[in-house]
């Protein structure tokens, strides 16, 4: 059985990550820097040395790296990119500032743009942190940085990883996704990644 490392799992388990990781073929490991949330091991991206090198064939990251400091960001990919084995892959998504900032530029900025478990959510939540969690002292929720597509692609290969492959959602989702290789992956074999793990 293959191995997928959920990095900041928060409540969430297996069945909402992505199709391609909700099979009976993948184990989950759940991590988090909340020990309230009961994951398999407590820590922070930016150093996650209680997993070891090369143990994991996945990782599922949902809308973690941008509470990150920008100087973080590499720690943590590096980090990713070390626990990984020479197969594996890490999928990501996060929010798209381009599609947020159209909002912002209509002066929509606390605009209810969809509804959530955590309540109705605005451009100014997406850029910053859900300000309901904030308020109620959940300061994790903070977002310190931000990305678009083309800068999350760039930052992966910054990184080390061999390749990687992109996909902004837009309005209603404003989200990015991305699939980073440790090692060189053919277009075909990102393809079929892509297919197994993004939303439709």
């Amino acid at each position: 059985m293959r191995k997928f490392l959920h990095v900041g799992c928060g409540e969430q388990k297996k069945s909402n990550t992505t199709k391609g990781f909700n099979t009976d073929d993948w184990l989950e490991i759940r991590y988090d820097i909340d020990k309230s949330v009961y994951p398999d091991y407590v820590g922070n991206m930016t150093d996650m040395g209680v997993i070891e090198d090369g143990s994991v064939d996945g990782i599922f990251s949902s809308h973690n790296i941008e509470h990150l400091y920008p100087h973080e960001v590499c720690l943590a990919l590096a980090e990713f990119l070390r626990v990984l084995d020479d197969d594996g892959v890490v999928i990501l998504t996060c929010p798209d500032l381009k599609s947020v900032c159209e909002l912002v530029a209509q002066d929509r900025l606390t605009e209810t743009v969809y509804e959530s478990e955590a309540g109705p959510i605005t451009a100014l939540d997406i850029l910053y942190g859900h300000r309901g969690l904030l308020q109620q002292g959940n300061l994790f929720m903070a977002h310190k940085c931000g990305f678009t597509e083309k800068f999350l692609s760039g930052t992966f290969e910054a990184a080390g990883f061999m390749n990687n492959a992109t996909m902004s959602r837009g309005f209603p989702y404003f989200d990015l996704w991305a699939v980073a290789a440790k090692t060189k992956r053919s277009n075909e074999e990102l393809r079929e990644i892509v297919e197994n793990h993004f939303p439709k």
